[in-house]
């Protein structure tokens, strides 16, 4: 089956899989076992691939997955070390951005956005573009595993199971300071958000944390947080660490592998 196949299949589960009850995972794909630690999902859907890569202290490679979930490419990222990956993102020219702040121990001051382009031809290696950020002077260091590009911008959401912040980058080459948005606090326990995707039509963002995902919609301009939220509880925990929208009402997630358990790829249904 071709990697074209694996996207119509994934079209065809999440139509089949609205007839399931809310709340359920759907397997579609285990991870390639060389992969411990997936820290995201990206599906470019012009190309109908998609692509992962693991976390901090792991090697600074890019990874092609096929139909069943084992890696048919690997692109070394040359001029980039692995300090902290944590999610990935695309835009509309197929190029893949590699979120590089990852900050659990809160002493990062620069944050790197790794551009890799043309990774449709890139067989091996790459060099990539940096785009380099820094919080603005009234906000502390924080923890962020989760962004997308939106509108020509990155949008990240910082990890707390406090009150967190909402910031944006421009998709510019350079060194930048963020532009703090809004402080957001969504309710309960365990709210940690891990991973973040919008869909295409942009009226639409989800965040994920390992055993649910939250559902934002009615917002206006870029403050995603002023409009309607809706908690989605999964009837499963694990390490999820990556979100993507497959259409308007599915989205991919994946978990990390812990022990024999995780090391998957999900489809959900989101209403």
């Amino acid at each position: 089956m071709t990697t074209t196949s694996f996207y119509i299949k994934l079209i065809i589960l999440s139509f089949l899989f609205y007839s399931c009850g809310t709340g359920n995972l759907e397997v579609v794909a285990n991870i390639d076992s060389q992969l411990q630690e997936a820290s995201a999902l990206e599906l470019i859907k012009g190309e109908n691939v998609l692509w992962t890569i693991e976390d901090a202290g792991n090697p600074n490679t890019l990874y092609r997955l096929n139909n069943e979930g084992n890696i048919d490419r690997s692109i070394t990222i040359t001029n980039a070390k692995n300090k902290d990956w944590e999610d990935l993102t695309a835009d509309k020219q197929g190029n893949i951005y590699i979120g590089d702040f990852g900050n659990n121990r809160k002493k990062r001051e620069i944050f790197t956005i790794y551009k890799v382009s043309n990774s449709k031809k890139t067989t091996k290696e790459s060099t990539a573009e940096a785009i380099h950020f820094k919080l603005p002077n009234q906000l502390k260091s924080e923890d962020f595993e989760a962004f997308f590009l939106h509108n020509n911008y990155f949008y990240m959401f910082s990890k707390t199971d406090k009150k967190g912040i909402l910031i944006k980058v421009p998709n510019k080459i350079g060194t930048h300071v963020a532009t703090f948005i809004t402080e957001f606090k969504l309710k309960g326990k365990q709210t940690k958000i891990t991973g973040a995707d919008i869909s295409a039509d942009g009226k639409t963002v989800v965040l994920l944390n390992h055993d649910k995902l939250w559902k934002l919609t009615n917002f206006t301009s870029d403050n995603f947080f002023n409009g309607k939220l809706e908690l989605l509880e999964f009837k499963h925990d694990s390490q999820k660490e990556g979100v993507c929208f497959i259409d308007s009402k599915s989205v991919l997630i994946n978990d990390e592998r812990t022990g024999i358990e995780g090391g998957n790829i999900y489809v959900f249904r989101l209403n």
